[in-house]
């Protein structure tokens, strides 16, 4: 069985994606490496955080002695609105702050709607991005090889806030073909079209053919 880190301290990412790949990988997260950093957000892609994230915590990981872990996973996600030009995006977790740190999640909603407050539904398309980045843990001197796996959920921002499940812009955002946000679906419905889940089956192939 492969082990991997998952580069978070976001329960809600850890729950889902331990959800998606249950009992076949071993999981840990960065609570099981307390002394790491957090590593700054600071490209201008998805793909360029999530592979930022998986080469630092590889290297650190890689350095510490007895390590056992095979590759570290990393994402980074958000939200692209087609009537704001593809925001918030990158900056999605912190949309509603006035600094470098994330918003809590009523308050980036509260500042979605208010932008999109005279926005006719027609034209509230948008759709949610997740890059996976998975690097292997060869240490501190190494540069490992990074793999990259991209999903995508396309669909429309709801007029109001409905729903008390998942996170962020769940409320949100209602998937193509559906009638319900993310956040009125039970995960296990979610799970099946969301943007992650598409990201991660790529990634898990992958793992698959490379362990």
């Amino acid at each position: 069985m492969t082990d991997f880190v998952l580069a978070t301290r976001n329960r809600h990412k850890v729950e889902e994606l331990h959800s998606m790949v249950g009992d076949e990988f071993r999981l840990k997260t960065l609570a099981d490496f307390p002394g790491l950093p957090e590593v700054p957000e600071h490209a201008e892609s998805f793909a360029g955080n999530a592979t930022l994230k998986a080469l630092t915590m590889a290297q650190l990981i890689g350095a510490e002695a007895g390590h056992s872990n095979r590759f570290v996973i990393a994402d980074d996600s958000g939200l692209e609105v087609d009537a704001l030009g593809g925001a918030p995006g990158v900056h999605s977790a912190r949309y509603a702050s006035s600094g470098s740190a994330n918003a809590i999640d009523e308050d980036n909603n509260a500042k979605l709607l208010k932008e999109l407050e005279n926005v006719p539904p027609e034209n509230r398309g948008a759709r949610f991005v997740c890059v996976i980045a998975a690097a292997e843990i060869v240490g501190r001197d190494k540069t490992p090889e990074v793999h990259l796996s991209e999903g995508r959920c396309e669909g429309a921002i709801a007029v109001a806030s409905s729903g008390a499940e998942g996170f962020g812009y769940d409320p949100l955002f209602i998937p193509s073909g559906h009638k319900q946000t993310f956040a009125e679906m039970g995960l296990v419905e979610k799970n099946a079209i969301s943007h992650r889940a598409a990201a991660l089956k790529g990634l898990v192939e992958w793992l698959r053919q490379a362990t």
